[in-house]
């Protein structure tokens, strides 16, 4: 969004820039899941590693703290194979790219709606804050049936019997054996996280905005004219700027990950009909300790800020494309 030019006067290619946001968030979030994919593996299975309400073949095999992301991907690949890699990459295409562009859709509607209702046509930090939680929750909760899919994918090998053939399949499978109720497994938990979404956007308008206000100011100073396409950052600038977001976001809130993965990963059982949040919680802080809430932290890390830089360079460069072309 440009800071000075409000949404509803924008230019747009589709005719309304939610819709231009919403298909550069789309289009971001498949190209960053397909390079990413991997190392997002890898982080599910060691959030799992350790629990006791995963199936025998993960506890036994991820008995560890912090395991080698090589040996882990070296893992995946002895046993299914280079695909096993991308094992369980159709939920989490799916589930990413719809949330990314549902997540812009949502986020610039609100924004755009907040906008009509100032009088200087401005949004604060505030309203942004207020409408990164809008659009998360309204997110996490139609993709959440997704997500456990996926969490059920990545948590077996291919040659497990149990272990789901593709997204139709897993929802199927749940519903049949769950319920509606097994479909939305983690749902608290992922509005717990729409607080990860927010303070991310957050922080990413907020240090655009500076930015941007400190170019500005360079182009007064030198008695230049400041036009809207020089609001536009370099790559750089976004990838440090969306980068240093996540990195708050993630430091804030990922314990909750931790408990969503292994929640929505538990089947039930005659001796565990029902997980519950407070019964993950205390069965990993009891069985595990503290440490077991931070489980791949690092590999997420490694994941989620490459992937971060690689999604925000392309939804911003397509954003502004969009506008370039329908000015």
């Amino acid at each position: 969004m440009s800071v000075s030019q409000p949404l509803s006067v924008t230019p747009s290619l589709f005719g309304d820039p939610s819709i231009d946001h919403a298909v550069a968030g789309f289009t971001a979030g498949t190209v960053a899941t397909l390079i990413m994919h991997p190392l997002d593996l890898i982080k599910v299975r060691f959030q799992l590693a350790g629990n006791t309400l995963a199936s025998s073949s993960m506890t036994s095999k991820r008995p560890g703290f912090g395991r080698a992301v090589y040996g882990a991907l070296e893992d995946a690949v002895r046993a299914d194979g280079w695909k096993g890699l991308y094992r369980g990459l159709s939920p989490n295409l799916v589930g990413s790219a719809s949330s990314w562009g549902l997540y812009f859709l949502f986020y610039n509607t609100i924004k755009k709606q907040m906008q009509q209702r100032d009088p200087n046509n401005r949004t604060s930090g505030g309203q942004h804050l207020l409408a990164a939680a809008e659009a998360s929750a309204a997110v996490a909760m139609l993709t959440n049936p997704i997500w456990v899919v996926k969490t059920r994918v990545f948590g077996t090998a291919r040659t497990d019997s149990t272990a789901y053939k593709g997204l139709w399949d897993g929802l199927t499978g749940i519903y049949r054996t769950e319920g509606m109720r097994g479909l939305y497994k983690g749902s608290l938990l992922a509005l717990v996280g729409v607080s990860n979404g927010s303070i991310q956007f957050a922080t990413y308008e907020d240090l655009k905005r500076r930015r941007t206000e400190a170019k500005r100011r360079k182009f007064q100073k030198s008695e230049k004219e400041f036009r809207i396409q020089d609001e536009k950052l370099s790559n750089l600038e976004y990838i440090l700027t969306s980068g240093a977001s996540k990195t708050v976001a993630i430091a804030l809130t990922y314990p909750y990950q931790v408990v969503r993965a292994r929640i929505q990963n538990a089947s039930p059982s005659p001796s565990q009909p029902r997980v519950t949040i407070p019964s993950v919680i205390a069965a990993t802080y009891r069985n595990e300790g503290f440490l077991a809430f931070y489980k791949g932290l690092g590999t997420n890390a490694l994941r989620i800020l490459p992937g971060t830089a690689v999604l925000f360079c392309i939804y911003e460069n397509l954003v502004w494309g969009f506008r370039a072309y329908g000015s």
